[in-house]
């Protein structure tokens, strides 16, 4: 479906070369529809997974404010079972994860094989953040493109499936945004003066979001980049891109599941035949 862009190659990328309005060709009628169907499925293969423990999952979700990755983990995450789903956020690091090397908290949070681990902003803010407000030198930040992908790998080359989706805002959205939580009452919890400050630098972190999409797109960590002004549209997209990706896992998920189910079966009856394990 041509509903996200996927970047796996390392080609220079030029966001203003992506619609963020982009909605697919689909109705909101029929995309809402639509998600309900992915949902089920989702939860199908997220379970599969769960039980099969053949591989971890991580979904990284970047973006501006408001871009709408709360939005997206509550609205599409809605059929998946707790119990094998993690949410981390990564907020500003603890003196304990200051003392360690950038990536150790991300480490840390990796989900093991059978989760679905979802990160709401990852390892890349310490690229972007960093970057912008000059919390680290340059020669430092530019040297992690290449330790993000190394790290990568490695996670991939460790069965996880690593899945990372760049929620795409337009700066006259997000303003509208911003503008209708100040203006509902019900809604002003959510302002943070520093998002308008952020904003302010819009220009600088398009420009830090176009090195991470080209330095850090690979195969075995591709980047999506999900059309996010029209709400409905972005949870549409990234739910198709998710089930999308995760769909080739079903048959192995499955054939682990019947083999195990076939060697408890063995065990059940050797046990019954020596007299054990009678209903």
């Amino acid at each position: 479906m041509d509903y996200t862009w996927k970047l796996d190659s390392g080609k220079r990328v030029s966001l203003g070369d992506y619609d963020p309005r982009h909605k697919g060709g689909v109705d909101r009628h029929l995309a809402e529809q639509r998600l309900i169907e992915l949902q089920t499925e989702l939860g199908e293969l997220q379970e599969l997974c769960f039980a099969a423990q053949r591989q971890a999952v991580i979904v990284v979700l970047q973006g501006m404010d408001t871009s709408g990755k709360d939005g997206t983990i509550k609205k599409v995450m809605d059929s998946v079972d707790p119990q094998g789903c993690r949410v981390t956020a990564f907020k500003s690091p603890s003196p304990l994860e200051l003392s360690h090397d950038f990536l150790w908290r991300v480490h840390n949070a990796a989900p093991e094989k059978g989760m679905l681990g979802i990160f709401n902003r990852s390892h890349y803010e310490d690229v972007l953040i960093v970057r912008i407000h000059n919390l680290v030198p340059e020669d430092i930040w530019r040297h992690r493109f290449d330790q993000i992908n190394h790290f990568e790998h490695l996670l991939a080359r460790s069965n996880t499936v690593v899945l990372k989706f760049f929620l795409h805002i337009s700066k006259e959205e997000q303003a509208e945004r911003l503008l209708e939580r100040e203006e509902n009452v019900d809604k002003r919890w959510k302002l943070n003066p520093s998002d308008y400050t952020e904003r302010g630098r819009w220009d600088e972190y398009m420009a830090a979001y176009e090195d991470v999409l080209s330095r850090c797109a690979t195969p075995y960590a591709p980047w999506w980049i999900v059309p996010a002004d029209r709400k409905w549209f972005r949870n549409l997209a990234f739910a198709t891109t998710l089930v999308e990706a995760l769909r080739p896992y079903r048959e192995e998920w499955q054939q682990a599941l019947r083999a195990r189910g076939q060697e408890n079966h063995q065990a059940l009856l050797a046990l019954r035949a020596r007299g054990e394990g009678l209903l």
